[in-house]
């Protein structure tokens, strides 16, 4: 009964005579959604089976990257990497409030970078936003520059055109003096200084599933 299966809850079952199906009510889109996981064997005739169903269509991975970052989902190895922090990426919310155990017992690689010995978060000097305004979008690499377009402020991690919005939109990381909401900054695309502003995310409404 998929009813009963909260958000990023999983269980194993049987579709279609394929055993030990792994799946799971979670996705990549901000949408409610869920994950099958099979073994390479079966993953042709798993497909071919959705597949028959009416309701089913394909999509491609960039429908797929349009939805996440209007989700204000973070790509690893764009939004993500070895260099980013929880705090600089605004993820702290995956490791519990200030007198969690995960913060408090610190028990995982890398928290001595971020976190006091009594679960404070440490400073940091940039920070994950979002970015609205821009007419044209403003791919991965663009560079983010103040208001003047004088300083070089930060630079755009993802960005294209957002389907649900019908407008381009970004998330980058820039400097903590220019990440409040509402600040306005400059973006350099193909030679030219676009205004944007700084905006929360997700860029759209989320709407993941709640168990009863």
């Amino acid at each position: 009964d998929i009813t009963k299966m909260g958000f990023m809850t999983g269980i194993e079952a049987t579709i279609a005579g394929i055993e030990k199906c792994r799946i799971t009510r979670c996705g990549y889109t901000g949408e409610d959604g869920f994950e099958i996981s099979v073994s390479p064997q079966q993953a042709v005739q798993l497909a071919s089976v959705l597949l028959e169903q009416p309701e089913v269509k394909v999509a491609g991975l960039g429908a797929r990257d349009s939805l996440r970052l209007e989700a204000g989902l973070c790509l690893y190895g764009n939004d993500l990497d070895e260099t980013i922090n929880p705090v600089e990426a605004s993820l702290t919310w995956t490791i519990g409030g200030p007198k969690s155990r995960r913060r408090l017992q610190q028990g995982f690689l890398g928290a001595s970078s971020f976190l006091a010995s009594d679960g404070k978060l440490l400073p940091v000097t940039r920070k994950r936003v979002g970015l609205l305004g821009m007419k044209a979008p403003a791919r991965g690499h663009t560079e983010v520059f103040d208001k003047a377009g004088q300083q070089k402020i930060g630079e755009i991690t993802s960005g294209g055109f957002g389907p649900s919005l019908q407008k381009p939109l970004a998330m980058g990381y820039v400097e903590v003096a220019h990440s409040e909401e509402g600040t306005e900054v400059m973006l350099s695309v193909r030679g030219k200084m676009l205004p944007a502003k700084v905006v929360k995310t997700p860029f759209y409404p989320t709407d993941y599933y709640r168990a009863p």
